[in-house]
């Protein structure tokens, strides 16, 4: 099959003929009809988090069931899916709880095995990690779930209750923080957005949010959908007494051990909770909301591109301020 792959760190990403996925007997084989190109792709194109080599990226994904293995009990061949970037096991206690996004043997395509930057990607435990697509959802749409969406909804929602007249604050109007806006917006929910791209401020204004360059302890929640040290910090701040700061971005390199002001946390009572994505489980409460257009990732997508194109696209990320705002997603036609 044709893939995107890349020899090296920081090398060309390239498109390539590589061998045919194998089945596993628990896991499915998806034939990919469109996947996003996220942040957490370039981390890795960058050795930031390390990944066999070579490597064929990509983690957000929708496509047609091709293949399943003789264990799979609830998905067939032509089934439309999509999974959660983080794939669990399916035998632990944390699969078999529904928190399969912190299993300990978890898989990730894109990262511990190949991606879905090819025309076929494997699934494993795929009664543990597929979602079955409801018809109204399109594979460009539903291709903006697996990773930032989903992990957006989770953030906001799964981490504690919201209260009804929250204030909540996102730093970074990426992909993951976009997708906070809109479910937040949805919820009924004030927003306060802070990013230095204009672009992205202006679709974060459009989704609903209030763009601000600083916020004063006025947040029951906040999110640091970007990931640095700077964000972190600002975000800690930006909360009310007995708030609540969601750590979704990545925190790589010397940010990973980043200070946060733990004296007001301590006095003000502060909620620190990490967030990875979410399990496919979980996904039913937001599907449902998407099935029935209250919530549209589609919205978030900023531009479709070729397949093809998604290497090159990849490498435009290492502009730490996109000229563009929104999701890009790569299509391949059937």
């Amino acid at each position: 099959m044709r893939a995107i792959v890349y020899d090296a760190v920081g090398a060309p990403p390239r498109v390539a003929v590589v061998p045919e996925p194998v089945c596993p007997a628990d896991g499915a084989v998806i034939e990919v009809r469109a996947t996003g190109l996220c942040r957490s792709d370039w981390h890795a194109w960058r050795g930031h988090d390390p990944v066999p080599l070579p490597h064929i990226p990509g983690h957000e994904f929708a496509g047609e069931v091709v293949a399943v293995g003789p264990s799979v009990r609830g998905f067939a061949l032509g089934d439309r899916v999509t999974a959660p970037f983080v794939n669990g096991c399916g035998r632990c206690e944390f699969c078999v709880t529904g928190r399969a996004q912190i299993c300990p043997d978890q898989a990730q395509p894109g990262f511990t095995h190949a991606g879905s930057f090819a025309e076929r990607v494997v699934v494993r435990a795929a009664d543990t990690n597929l979602v079955r697509l409801p018809d109204s959802v399109g594979f460009v749409a539903a291709a903006a779930l697996g990773c930032r969406f989903a992990t957006a909804f989770r953030a906001l929602t799964g981490h504690g209750p919201v209260p009804d007249d929250a204030v909540v604050a996102v730093y970074g109007c990426g992909g993951v923080g976009l997708s906070a806006i809109m479910i937040a917006t949805a919820l009924g929910l004030e927003v306060l957005a802070v990013d230095p791209s204009p672009a992205a401020n202006s679709m974060a204004a459009a989704l609903g949010a209030v763009i601000v360059h600083e916020i004063d302890q006025r947040a029951h929640i906040a999110i640091d959908a970007y990931g640095s040290a700077a964000t972190a910090e600002a975000s800690v701040r930006s909360l009310r007494r007995g708030g609540r700061h969601v750590q979704v971005g990545l925190m790589l390199g010397a940010d990973a051990r980043a200070p946060l002001p733990w004296d007001l946390v301590v006095a003000r009572e502060l909620q620190i909770v990490g967030s990875h994505g979410m399990a496919a489980a979980d996904y039913p409460p937001m599907m449902d909301l998407v099935a029935r257009g209250r919530l549209d990732p589609g919205r978030l997508v900023g531009s479709v591109i070729p397949l093809e194109a998604a290497g090159v696209a990849l490498t435009t990320m290492d502009s730490p301020i996109p000229g563009h705002a929104g999701i890009t997603v790569a299509e391949r036609q059937a």
